[in-house]
């Protein structure tokens, strides 16, 4: 089982729901508000924060949790739906999960996804 995390522009967050839902096996989604810095200015682009350009840019997490073999398609429908082409569209990570319980059923594992 995998959690995949997204920080994305908060203007996407629809269009990623919307890809999400369109997928066979709507896997149920978290959606949190966040800010940020990214590292830089484009490609290869370092920042250095001065008192004029340090400002945290808005964005959503969204974290989803999905078996082994739907991580691959959830990954893919996050990264078409959020991608704009322009800096700050945001990043993926996928986190191996340990153990999963479900609270209200007591499920576990695979179950409780």
């Amino acid at each position: 089982m995998k959690e995949v995390k997204a920080i994305v522009q908060s203007h996407v967050v629809s269009k990623v729901l919307d890809a999400l839902r369109a997928l066979p096996r709507f896997p149920g989604v978290t959606i949190s508000a966040c800010e940020g810095l990214g590292r830089g200015r484009g490609e290869g682009g370092r920042f250095e924060p001065t008192v004029d350009n340090f400002h945290l840019a808005q964005h959503a997490k969204i974290e989803v949790f999905c078996s082994d073999a739907e991580t691959e398609t959830v990954v893919r429908a996050i990264q078409r739906a959020a991608h704009t082409g322009q800096p700050g569209d945001g990043v993926l990570m996928i986190v191996d999960l340990v153990s999963v319980v479900r609270i209200r059923s007591g499920q576990e594992q695979q179950e409780a996804v």
